[in-house]
Formats: C-alpha cells, structure tokens, sequence
C-alpha cells in the first residue's frame, strides 16, 4: 500500500523539478527528470527494505528513506549554478556546476542502485527504469565534461563509497538513506576539493574565506575518524583517555590542519583570523552581540535542566521550547547578513568546528566535560536523536549557513544576484528560521486541521507562509542591496512550495527546506 504523505511529497518535489526547468531547459532537464522518475520508483524499495530490516546499514527508523527530495538536491543546485554563472560570463564556474550537478547525479543513482541490488526477488520493472536513467546520465555526462571533470567525478564517487561503509557502519540510525546521501555526499565533495586545490596551489595567495570551510568540515570529519577507530581499542571515558584526546587534538589542530591552511592562504592562519574579526568597528559590534546571543542560548539550556530537575527527570522541553534557538539564530544571522556577510561566513565555520567538537566530546564521554553535556543535551531530544550523535543542533546551523556558503560569489556582480536571486542568503532565514518555526508554534498552539496522513496542520502551514511574505518584505526594508525586479509571484510560489514540503517531509527539515527554497530563489 503506498504511503500517501510520501505521494505527496514526491509530488512537491516533481513540481520544484518541472519549475526549475521551464526556466532553464537543457541537456540536463532529460536527466533530472529521468533521476527523479527513478529515485520515486527506488524509494518505495528503500522504504520496504528499511521496514523489514533488509538494508545494508541501520537507517533512521522514524522516518521514510527520502530518496527522491535528497537526490534532486545537488543536481537542481549545480544547474542553477551553472545557468547564472554562464548569465554572468564566468566560465569556471559554469563548468564547476555542471561537474556539481553531474556528481549529485552519479551519487543518487549508486544509491538507487544499491536498493535495487539488495531487494528481493529483483523489481524488474524498477532495473528497467534505473538502467534508462543511468544511460540517459552516462551518455549525456561523456559528451559534456572533459576528462579531468569525468575523472573528479569518480573521485567524489569513491570518497562517497569509503565514507559511507565507514560512518553508516560506526554510526546507526543516525540517518535516513536521503540524509546520508545529502551529509556524505556533500563531505565527499568537500573532500575532493580540499585534495584538488592542495595539489594545484599556485605562488598566488588563495582567498582565505574560500578555504576556511573546506579546511574545517574535512578537519573535524578527519578528526572524529581517528578518534572512533582509536577508542574502539580503549576505554574513552577515563581521565588517561581524555587527557589523550585533548593532547592529540591539539597535536592534529597545530600539526596538520594549520599548515594545511597556510599551504593555501599562504600565511599565517591564526594571525589572519584575529585580523579578519577584529578588522571594523562595525565586525566588533557584531561579535559582541554574537556572544550576548550565545549566553543567552546557554542561560535557557542550563534554565531548562534546572527545571527538569525540580519537577521530573521524565521533564522533556517543549516544542515551543526548542523553538527558542530558533528564535536566537535568526536574530544571530539577520544583522549578519545585513551588514557583514564575510564576517558571518567564517563565524560560521568556527561554531559548525565548536558544535561538532563538543558532540565528539558528549559522544566519546571526554572528560570533564562529557557527561554534563550528555545530561544538559539529554532534555531536548526528540524522535529524530535515534542514533547515537545528537545532530538537530548541527542541522539547524547548517539549515542556515549553506545559504550563505553555496552562495556562488564570483558569480553575483556586487555580491547580489538579482531579482529573487537577492534573497538566496535569507533562505535558511527565511525557510527554517521564520517559517518552519512558525508553523511548529501556531501549529502546535492553534492548528485544528490537520494534512492527511501527517501531524502538521493546515493552520501552521498558512502562518508560515504568511510570515515568510512579511519577513521579505521586512528584508526590503533593512536590506537595501536587495531588490526583486517584479518577481513576488515567483518568490510567493517558492515559499508556498517549501512550506507544504515541511509539512509532508519527514526528513531532518531543518537541512531540506533551505536547500530547496535556495534552488527555487536561484
């Protein structure tokens, strides 16, 4: 029997796909849509297989594989990148999207492949369908990228491979197959990146903003490898293993990831960031007020401890709660993305590195630390912390920098792109900060309606659209590098589209939803 939420949200990503394509119809239009037809097909394989426990690895079990909305992700985003790079005239990074959009493709169908290699009996009809999509992708990639692209793309292929053997096995039900295909690839790329760009340093100096990220996600990923492939030998919750930890931190942060670093900016990095933050009056404002923000996020943690304490250790926070950091980050990003962009880049990537820093420490029980954070943390829980990393945190960063680092810079003249394209930094602002709060609070609050087949209401799914109109409305006002050119039927049909899909997903929304209003805006 199919599964109607999953209908109707495989019907929400179909038209974001037919959207995109009307505007920019191509060669690789006939892919996407070939991928897309086939991931809908494989994803009820996916679906079964984690029903009767026959998948390779242990997937998230509250939710269904996603599929289909993680595998148009890469690909719609390296097409949109290519079209307004080519509007822009900027070569490069025209050809860097279609290699994007080429390896979100690959990706996605070894996936697919993958599920239908293991179900049993074989789904004739569902090979049939996999093996016209591959065809369809190989012969259209052999006849658009070059070799050296064609080879890139097989390596991020085989990065994806190892990486996933490695963290799927060492981390269960951490993920969905979709959220595994976004996370994993996503770092495969990174990856493959860092190594390009290494290996083709010229005498120039690099741009530091461009390589902080790439150095950061692979350092602290290289970082929890070796941690979990060393504790798996010993104890990590002695006071031996955490003094180890923090001294081999140190020795890998000093050792390798700095000189990295240097290697490509070409000085030195501690001395440029303290530069960097401390370069303006107005960056000084911002930091100070980054940290009054950050206090006030850990006064409600430790307030709510407090009165879990008081009344019941069974006390769980409230979504109403939860929705407070949302809250704190769209006052954090909003003032960033008005005055200093640069600045709220890299502020960034230094608190993803702390998060996932302190999660290894919670995770590996790192003393003195570990278990404070394991107790604090412990409250704000929910059905999708079934593995053992708590990541809803790390999610909700992510839902709202990747705006702000995917934005294609070279290609905006003056750092804007124009008409809805303006407002593709707000989009994790405006997708998961504005809307998806709203919905969960007056939905939660005041909903009576409900979708069919879902918990989210009708109510809930209207108050986030409507405050995401006011919220653009409101970033016209403060915001005047923005402007919209006359595309508010365009802006009003991407929020309306992602505002349904939050209330039929059941993936992690906070990662999704801006990723797709970004491809719609874009």
């Amino acid at each position: 029997m199919l599964n109607k939420p999953v209908l109707v949200e495989s019907l929400i990503v179909f038209i974001v796909v037919l959207c995109v394509h009307m505007v920019v119809w191509d060669r690789y239009s006939w892919c996407t849509i070939a991928l897309a037809v086939q991931a809908f097909y494989v994803q009820f394989k996916w679906d079964r297989l984690l029903q009767l426990g026959g998948a390779v690895f242990q997937f998230r079990t509250t939710a269904n594989s996603g599929l289909l909305p993680a595998s148009m992700v890469i690909p719609l985003l390296g097409i949109v990148m290519k079209e307004r790079c080519k509007s822009a005239g900027i070569v490069y990074f025209e050809r860097f999207g279609i290699v994007v959009a080429s390896t979100g493709m690959l990706v996605a169908l070894f996936l697919s492949v993958i599920a239908v290699g293991i179900t049993k009996p074989v789904p004739t009809n569902t090979c049939i369908l996999t093996g016209v999509a591959g065809s369809i992708i190989i012969y259209t990639m052999k006849h658009s990228l070059t070799v050296s692209e064609v080879i890139e793309v097989l390596e991020v292929l085989l990065i994806f491979v190892y990486l996933s053997m490695i963290l799927l096995y060492v981390l269960p039900r951490c993920f969905t197959p979709g959220e595994a295909l976004l996370v994993l690839g996503g770092i495969s790329f990174v990856l493959n990146q860092l190594i390009k760009r290494s290996l083709n340093v010229v005498e120039s100096r690099g741009d530091p903003i461009d390589f902080f990220l790439l150095v950061a996600v692979v350092g602290v990923v290289l970082l929890g490898i070796f941690f979990t492939v060393l504790f798996a030998f010993m104890d990590s919750g002695t006071w031996i293993s955490s003094m180890f930890f923090h001294m081999m931190t140190a020795v890998l942060g000093l050792g390798v990831i700095m000189p990295w670093l240097y290697r490509l900016i070409q000085r030195n990095p501690l001395f440029w960031l303290l530069q960097f933050l401390f370069q303006t009056q107005t960056r000084v404002y911002l930091l100070v007020y980054w940290t009054v923000l950050a206090a006030s996020a850990c006064g409600i943690v430790f307030y709510q401890n407090a009165k879990r304490s008081s009344e019941s250790k069974k006390h769980q926070a409230s979504t109403i709660t939860r929705k407070y950091f949302h809250f704190i980050v769209v006052a954090t990003y909003v003032p960033g993305l008005i005055y200093d962009r640069q600045l709220l880049y890299i502020a960034a990537v230094l608190c993803l590195a702390v998060f996932i820093f302190l999660e290894y420490i919670r995770y590996f029980r790192i003393k003195p630390f570990g278990q404070t954070l394991r107790h604090l943390l412990s409250l704000f829980l929910d059905e999708r912390d079934s593995g053992p990393l708590i990541l809803t945190h790390i999610y909700l960063l992510l839902g709202m920098s990747l705006p702000v680092w995917l934005f294609p810079r070279p290609c905006a003249p003056k750092g804007v792109l124009s008409g809805a394209g303006a407002l593709v930094p707000y989009s994790g602002v405006l997708a998961v900060g504005v809307g998806d709060t709203m919905a969960s609070v007056f939905g939660s609050a005041m909903g009576e309606i409900k979708w069919p087949g879902t918990k989210k209401t009708f109510e809930g799914t209207m108050t986030a659209i409507f405050a995401q109109i006011i919220a653009v409305a409101l970033i016209l006002i403060f915001d005047s590098s923005v402007n919209l050119n006359s595309s508010y039927a365009w802006i009003l049909g991407s929020v309306s589209l992602v505002s349904l899909l939050e209330a039929y997903t059941t993936q992690i929304d906070n990662l999704l939803l801006p990723l797709y209003l970004q491809i719609m805006l874009m």
